[in-house]
Formats: C-alpha cells, sequence, structure tokens
C-alpha cells in the first residue's frame, strides 16, 4: 500500500488538513472553520484558546483517517499561527495564547527592553527590532500584569510546538519559530541567547531546538487514543503556518518570496545571506540553515471582510464584481488600511486606517477597489525594502485565498509592476506541513519539491502612470496624519475602558 503523508495548519479563522501521497497527490481533505475564534478582551489584545487547536487537531485527524487505513501514515506535521506565547502547566494552558504582531499589548515592555538591552544590540543579536511581534516583551507583560499566571507556568509553546507536546510529550521549538521569539535568539549561532533569555524568562525550562523537518518524537498511546493515530508515528516539529505556506508554494531558493493573501497580508523572501533591516524581520527558514527576511500587515481579507459587513452582508461576488467595474484608482479615492493599527513598514499599534477623497458620487464598489489598492499599495511599500542590490526579489509566489479571485491579484501586479506566479495547490500550510512530514521522515529526498505553478499575473503598464501618482499620495498620508490618528486611538482607548 502506497504511503501516507498527514499535514495539518491551525489559522486564525481556520484549521486545514490534508493526506496525500509521497509524490504530492491529495488524497483527502478537511477544514474546519472557526470564524469567531479569536479573543480581543481589550483594544490592541488578541488571543486564542489553545485546546481549540487541539479539538481541531483530533477532529481532522479523525475525518482524514475515516477515508484511510491509519497504518498507512508514514509522518504528521502541524503548523500554525505564531509566534506566540502559549503557558502552560505541564501541558495545560494556563491562559489563553497570547497571538502574534496583531497583539499589541505589550508596547511599555518593548521600551523597556529597547533601553535595558539597547536596539543596536537587540538588531545585531537577533537580526530583528523589538516589535509587537517579538514574544520577549510579551513574557514580560504577563510577569507584570498577571503574576500569579506566570508562577503556575512550567513551559512555553507556539502553536505548532504545542500539539507536538500533546502527541509526543516532547517539549521542543522549531529554529525558525524561536528566532521570531526576540529578543530570546540568536540568529547567527541559531541557539538561545543564554544571559537575555534568563533575565526574561526566568526559571522557564528552554524547549529543546529542532528544525521544522526533524522528527521530535512519535505519536503516543495517549495521543493516539484520542486523535485515531498509530501508536508510534513518527511526528515532525512543523512551524509558523507562513513558513508552512511558503514551503507549500516552493518558496525555497534565494531570490523567492512569497506573498500570502489573507486575512493579514504575509512576505517570506529567501536569502543568499543573513540580512538585518529596522522595519523587517529576519529569521530562521524551513530548511536546515536557511535564512529569511519577513514582513507583515495587520489587515488585508479581515478588511474586506469588514466592508462586506458594513454594506449589509452583500454576497462578496457582488462586490468583487462592482469593485473589478469600477476604473483603476477607484476615481479617486484613497485607503490606508491601518484599521488594527499596523506591522511593517510603520509598526504603530496606534495607526488607523483612513478612506481619504470620498464623495457623494462613490459607491460600494469604489470603497471595496479602494480598500485592494489601498492593501497593493502597502504590499509596494514593503517589496521596496525587501528588493536590495544583495538579496533582490527574483520571483514572487501568491498564494493563500485571496488569490482565487483575479481581481486583487490583479490589482497588486498593476500596483507593484511585478509579475506572480500562483500555484496549482492552493490549499496552503497543510500541504508544506505534509511535505515537512514527507521530507523529515525520510519518505522523500530533502531537495523534494510539490509545487506547480498553475497561472502568472501579469501587471497591466497602462495602468501604472495613475497608480504611481496614487502610490506618492499614498505614501504622504500617514505622515500627514499621524498625529491625528494618535489622537484618535487615545479616545478610542479611553472609550472601551
Amino acid at each position: 500500500m502506497t504511503q501516507l503523508l498527514l499535514g495539518i495548519d491551525l489559522g486564525t479563522g481556520s484549521s486545514k488538513g490534508v493526506l496525500t501521497t509521497p509524490d504530492g497527490e491529495i488524497v483527502a481533505t478537511v477544514t474546519r472553520p472557526r470564524p469567531r475564534s479569536m479573543l480581543m478582551p481589550h483594544p490592541g489584545w488578541a488571543e486564542a484558546d489553545a485546546e481549540v487547536w487541539w479539538a481541531d487537531v483530533v477532529a481532522i485527524t479523525r475525518e482524514l483517517l475515516s477515508q484511510a487505513d491509519a497504518g498507512r501514515v508514514a509522518a504528521l506535521c502541524v503548523s500554525g499561527v505564531g509566534p506566540c506565547l502559549l503557558l502552560c502547566n505541564e501541558g495545560a494552558p494556563v491562559r489563553p495564547a497570547i497571538l502574534y504582531g496583531i497583539d499589541m499589548r505589550a508596547t511599555a515592555e518593548i521600551d523597556e527592553l529597547n533601553q535595558r538591552l539597547g536596539e543596536t544590540e537587540v538588531l545585531e543579536r537577533s537580526g530583528t527590532p523589538l516589535t509587537s511581534q517579538a514574544v520577549g516583551p510579551k513574557a514580560l507583560w504577563v510577569q507584570r500584569h498577571e503574576p500569579e499566571v506566570w508562577a503556575r507556568a512550567t513551559g512555553w509553546f507556539n502553536s505548532n510546538s504545542f500539539v507536538a507536546y500533546r502527541l509526543t510529550g516532547e517539549y521542543t521549538l522549531d529554529h525558525h519559530t524561536a528566532s521570531q521569539c526576540v529578543p530570546l535568539y540568536d540568529i547567527e549561532a541559531n541557539t538561545w541567547h543564554d544571559p537575555w533569555y534568563d533575565e526574561i524568562m526566568g526559571a522557564l525550562p528552554r524547549p529543546r531546538l529542532v528544525w521544522p523537518t526533524e522528527i521530535v518524537g512519535a505519536v503516543t498511546e495517549a495521543a493516539a487514543a484520542q486523535t485515531g493515530l498509530r501508536i508510534g508515528t513518527p511526528v515532525c516539529a512543523g512551524t509558523v503556518d507562513a513558513w508552512s505556506e511558503a514551503f507549500s508554494g516552493g518558496v525555497r531558493k534565494a531570490g523567492d518570496l512569497m506573498l500570502m493573501y489573507g486575512s493579514t497580508m504575509f512576505f517570506v523572501q529567501e536569502l543568499s545571506a543573513l540580512a538585518r533591516h529596522p522595519q523587517l524581520w529576519s529569521t530562521m527558514g524551513v530548511e536546515r540553515g536557511s535564512k529569511c527576511l519577513a514582513a507583515g500587515m495587520s489587515t488585508s481579507g479581515s478588511l474586506t471582510g469588514w466592508v462586506q459587513q458594513l454594506v449589509g452582508d452583500v454576497p462578496f461576488e457582488t462586490l468583487v464584481e462592482e469593485a473589478a467595474a469600477t476604473p483603476a484608482g477607484a476615481d479617486g479615492l484613497l485607503v490606508l488600511p491601518y484599521f488594527a493599527g499596523e506591522r511593517t513598514p510603520i509598526f504603530d499599534h496606534q495607526a488607523r486606517g483612513i478612506i481619504a477623497g470620498l464623495s457623494l458620487r462613490h459607491q460600494r464598489g469604489h470603497v471595496f477597489r479602494a480598500v485592494y489598492e489601498g492593501i497593493a499599495f502597502g504590499i509596494r511599500q514593503i517589496l521596496e525594502l525587501l528588493d536590495t542590490e544583495t538579496n533582490p526579489v527574483k520571483r514572487l509566489v501568491a498564494v493563500g485565498g485571496g488569490t482565487q479571485g483575479a481581481l486583487w491579484t490583479q490589482i497588486v501586479s498593476d500596483v507593484t509592476g511585478r509579475s506572480q506566479q500562483v500555484p496549482k495547490e492552493t490549499i496552503g500550510a497543510s500541504y508544506g506541513d505534509a511535505l515537512m512530514a514527507a521530507i523529515g521522515s525520510g519518505v522523500v529526498p530533502p531537495e523534494t519539491n510539490w509545487a506547480r505553478v498553475a497561472t502568472v499575473v501579469e501587471p497591466n503598464p497602462v495602468v501604472r502612470p495613475l497608480y504611481d501618482e496614487m502610490y506618492a499620495l499614498y505614501s504622504s498620508l500617514y505622515p500627514a496624519t499621524r498625529t491625528q490618528m494618535h489622537a484618535l486611538a487615545r479616545i478610542q482607548e479611553g472609550a472601551s475602558k
């Protein structure tokens, strides 16, 4: 019988699972939507119930195994949102997981660590500045604001390492995720930086560092009873979902860049040499020793969903049709997409969204198109940061749910002037997880690549002059309104209290 590989991804709004053959053929897939699973108890906070992640893994595994014999599963791998801070007591969460950069609670702790450790020193040691994406400041926040919770913790996890622990009992963290746990990890030495780890994490034990494709352990009897997996099935470490998705799309050579169209927009670029930039994240990659640059916006698909709700839950297809019928530039409408603050390139949790140029003649199609274009202008800003002489962007691979409609990707190509390759398989990170499981278990060679290009989106040069003009206006809008944004953010924060 043909061996099978199992991949599961724990996303922000849903979890997905896939069974594949060693050549990448998809045998079965499962999706479990979680449309309102993100917990936002205060403005700027974003959390998740880790038990929901485990429940999804159990349900997805059982559903997939109802279509295939568990004995055929050669290995499995799980990816998930991250970097997160999930504090546990012997594997039981002591509070909800604090999510990645969209959780902006630890601003005071970021400032404090920059003062104590030095901004230049952090950038040099970690490859990345301290931002809302960093885990270290969030750990300090818990110590300061929830000391009784911190005292109960005996370990800490990301989403994927939590599931790996539940499956195998092994306390690990993959190198990529660890490299996002700024300032705990030394990106040059590829290990924990002991002085800063001890200063910030105290007595919490260090997870054993492994590479995402590495086998961390085997499914235990208890985990097998819950999931239906065979006892002893090998489990790979996995990693943060965006890197699994990049892996699934074949972003593995220097100059490859993944643009992930999801609830947020995310970028992963493979490097020929380690690079540091104060507005970007330097990280380890999926494959042993590989290096990446990354960036992330705080909204994208979540913003289009907001517009859909605002206009009365009009079918999404209708809004896309109306936006497509609207000319480039949305008849002089410009959106600054900072509706949840912003990560790259401004790292401003008090930034707020703007719809500029509104008139009585503008309709919902104009607004929807302007949202697509505003996100595209933000993408263009980030691509200009990533594309350097040392590490040029040679190939752009578009992945994620937002690639399914042609309009959004076309607007991004038109605004940026860049071609985008869209892979044939669009299931995403779980597909990359299955490939990691295949490689980690030795079922396929390490260089195996399942990605196949389905379509190429080419930019339309006719609209480029207009988009260049609007891009200049977009770039000037945030500096011109920053003071007013921050004043409004303070009013919003006061009202919420």
